[in-house]
């Protein structure tokens, strides 16, 4: 399985996501074709060029706006449905869109309808997220994965640390946020969307192909975010079913392993056992009379058990716990055939 995983050292946002997977060898084409479907060619300019930050070199992606129409919600939803390009990435844009638009409503107290934001109401939020999603597709990722997220605390402005967007729009997906230092916003509500739209917030075990990093707009040295790509190795937990049966019911037995069970093949080997002399006895104890089984060397009594059932009609009468008739059976019963 082709996968990415998405490594927020430094944050997230749509730009960076769109510069990680560029890096990683997506067709800078496809920012294009997402312009030219959302037809937005009038509004959009999109700048793709190679910057430094501090020694870490990538793939810088800015999405320019002219005019900044301000759309609402069934605006940019209709934006959406109506472009021709993959479905999927039509329909992770579309569910990272009303992840957003929720949180945002709830956010504002207002009906999505009447929604004017910054981060929802603009052509670069519809490229942000389009474009990502298709360069996925073109990348032929059949699943994300997602580092844990850097939160800081105090306030940028007049907002709280971690943007609430932000937050709201990744409460309950798993995400692991951990303690950063930094000051200001790292995680944009955008950034925030595409995860929670498709990620598992956790690391794989993969083969790499490609590694691209996508610099944010801060010139900060290692401000940027990190795609791995690759190939997911299967790390598959599992249990052992053992079964030894004689021989005229292996085929039987073998049969509805494999009917039964998610097996695709069952493994037989001959076994020997060097088996120990056994007898049952009955024994007169302080609680009452019960059978133990006693296993033999030699003609030589060497150790015992009591039987189970016996042990538990005794703790019924008596009142006593399973545990406790069970040794004063055991240590009567070694001391009445010498084992004590």
């Amino acid at each position: 399985m082709s996968v990415v995983y998405l490594d927020c050292f430094a944050g997230i946002s749509g730009d960076m996501v769109l510069g990680a997977l560029i890096d990683a060898g997506g067709d800078r084409a496809v920012l294009d074709a997402t312009v030219e479907a959302l037809r937005l060619g009038d509004e959009v300019e999109i700048d793709v060029r190679r910057e430094h930050r501090g020694h870490l070199g990538g793939t810088r992606v800015e999405v320019a706006t002219r005019g900044r129409a301000h759309r609402t919600v069934p605006q940019l939803r209709a934006a959406l449905q109506e472009a021709q390009v993959p479905e999927d990435a039509k329909q992770n844009s579309l569910r990272a869109l009303g992840l957003l638009a929720r949180v945002e409503s709830e956010l504002h107290d207002t009906d999505e309808s009447h929604l004017h934001l910054h981060e929802l109401g603009g052509a670069d939020t519809l490229v942000d997220l389009l474009g990502s999603f298709w360069l996925l597709s073109h990348l032929g990722v059949e699943r994300v994965y997602s580092s844990p997220l850097p939160a800081p605390s105090g306030r940028h402005g007049e907002m709280p640390l971690p943007a609430p967007a932000s937050v709201r729009v990744l409460a309950g997906t798993g995400a692991v946020f951990e303690k950063s230092d930094e000051s200001k916003e790292l995680v944009t509500p955008t950034g925030a969307a595409i995860l929670a739209a498709t990620a598992v917030f956790e690391r794989p075990a993969i083969t790499l192909r490609a590694i691209g990093y996508g610099l944010g707009a801060r010139e900060t040295p290692g401000n940027a975010l990190a795609a791995w790509l690759g190939e997911e190795v299967p790390c598959r937990l599992g249990q052992v079913v053992s079964v030894m049966v004689d021989a005229q019911h292996v085929a039987i037995l073998s049969e509805k392993l494999l009917r039964d069970s998610s097996t695709l093949g069952v493994r037989l080997s001959p076994v020997k056992r060097v088996l120990a002399d056994r007898r049952v006895q009955e024994v007169k104890t302080s609680i009452g009379v019960a059978r133990v089984k006693i296993k033999e060397l030699g003609s030589k009594a060497v150790d015992l058990a009591p039987e189970y059932e016996d042990c538990r009609r005794l703790a019924q009468e008596s009142g006593r716990t399973l545990r406790d008739v069970m040794r004063i059976v055991a240590e009567e019963a070694r001391e009445q055939l010498g084992l004590a």
